[in-house]
C-alpha cells in the first residue's frame, strides 16, 4: 500500500486519479480550495480531504501540517484563465502564475521532509504550451514553466523522481464536456487517432510516471497525436 497525495483532487482528472488509487487499496489524501467539499468528496471513496488553495502559497505549509509520509505526490491543481495580451487582466495572470508555479513549488518544499528516496512526483502542465489559442497567454506560459520546474526539482531532489504530464483536449473532462459537440467533433478530425484523450487515459499516464522507476524528468504528452493534426 502506498501513501498518495493529490493536490487538486476534487474534480476532473485529479479526482479520477484519487478514486483509482483508493480503489487499489492505497492511502489517499486529496486537496481542494474548499476544505469541507474536499473532505466530503474524499469520504465518498475512503480517502481523506484537506482544504488547500495553491493560489495562496503562504498558507500551504499549515494546510499540509498533518500529512505524513508521501510515496506518490500528484500536483494537478489548475485554474481556467482566458487572458489575451491585448486585453490583459493582470490580477488573473498573477493568480494563475502564483498557483501553478509558486504554489506547486511550495507544496514540494513543504513536503520535502516527508518524501523519501523512492518517492515520485508528477506535475500537471498542458498542451497549450505547444499549441496556444487566443486567450491562452498565461496558460501557455505557465505550462511551459512546468518543464523548467520539473527539471530543477529532478536535480535538486534526486534520487526522487519528478515527471510532468501534458494532457491535450480531454474530451470527457468537465471543462471540455461543456463545449458544443461541433467543437469536439472538429477536434477529433484534427487528431490522428480519431478520438480525443479521456480522463482514464491521463490517469493511466500519471500512474505510469509514478511507478516506473527509470522514468525521470520526462514530459509525457497525452493527446492522441493532436499536435500533428
Amino acid at each position: 500500500m502506498s501513501s498518495v497525495l493529490v493536490v487538486g483532487g476534487t474534480s476532473g482528472i485529479g479526482l479520477e486519479f484519487a478514486r483509482m488509487r483508493a480503489g487499489r487499496g492505497d492511502e489517499v489524501v486529496l486537496t481542494g480550495r474548499d476544505g469541507h467539499r474536499a473532505d466530503t468528496i474524499a469520504k465518498g471513496f475512503g480517502a481523506g480531504g484537506i482544504g488547500l488553495d495553491l493560489g495562496r502559497p503562504g498558507e500551504i505549509a499549515a494546510a499540509l501540517a498533518d500529512v505524513g509520509r508521501v510515496d506518490h505526490l500528484v500536483v494537478a491543481g489548475v485554474s481556467r484563465d482566458d487572458n489575451k495580451v491585448t486585453e490583459y487582466d493582470i490580477d488573473a495572470a498573477l493568480r494563475l502564475v502564483t498557483l501553478k508555479l509558486v504554489g506547486y513549488t511550495e507544496v514540494v518544499h513543504t513536503l520535502v521532509s516527508r518524501l523519501h528516496d523512492d518517492s515520485a512526483i508528477v506535475l500537471f502542465g498542458g498542451q497549450a504550451k505547444e499549441r496556444p489559442y487566443p486567450g491562452a497567454t498565461t496558460v501557455a506560459t505557465v505550462n511551459a514553466g512546468v518543464r523548467g520546474l520539473m527539471n530543477t526539482l529532478a536535480v535538486e531532489l534526486a534520487p526522487i523522481r519528478v515527471n510532468a504530464v501534458h494532457p491535450g483536449v480531454v474530451g470527457d473532462s468537465p471543462y471540455w464536456q461543456a463545449k458544443p459537440e461541433k467543437v469536439l467533433a472538429a477536434l477529433r478530425t484534427e487528431t490522428p487517432t480519431g478520438r480525443l484523450a479521456t480522463m482514464a487515459d491521463v490517469v493511466d499516464a500519471v500512474d505510469f510516471l509514478l511507478r516506473n522507476g527509470s522514468v525521470n524528468a520526462v514530459e509525457l504528452t497525452v493527446d492522441g497525436g493532436w499536435l500533428l493534426g
